[in-house]
């Protein structure tokens, strides 16, 4: 009897060692994945982030260009277009640059865009 339940031991473990590698493989893939999927997400939010700075970096410089242009004409139409600017300037200064999980942080981006495009359109 003894050899009888050895042998039904022996048997059940070789039956459930599919069951056990199963689960240790998907144990070993799932860290594996959360691994690569953190590496991956970092670097592709390193490569975004650098996309927005130098997107709003360019607002920036556009709009300090124009104003010192601007600067040496006094007329009521380039009083108006400068202070434009200032509103477009204190826009990007107020962008959270270091603060990524900030909840407007898109519609800014988008704000930001859309004054550009307007004083683009009116300044060229």
């Amino acid at each position: 009897m003894e050899a009888a339940a050895a042998g039904c031991d022996m048997f059940e473990e070789i039956v459930m060692a599919e069951e056990r590698f199963h689960g240790e493989g998907y144990q070993e893939g799932y860290a594996d994945g959360s691994h690569v999927g953190v590496v991956e997400g970092r670097r592709y939010g390193s490569l975004l982030g650098a996309k927005i700075g130098s997107e709003i970096g360019f607002y920036l410089g556009f709009a300090l260009t124009w104003q010192c242009l601007f600067q040496k004409c006094t007329d009521e139409k380039n009083n108006k277009k400068i202070r434009a600017l200032d509103y477009l300037i204190r826009m990007i200064q107020k962008f959270p640059y270091e603060d990524p999980t900030y909840d407007k942080l898109q519609e800014d981006l988008e704000k930001i865009r859309g004054k550009f495009k307007q004083h683009k359109d009116i300044l060229w």
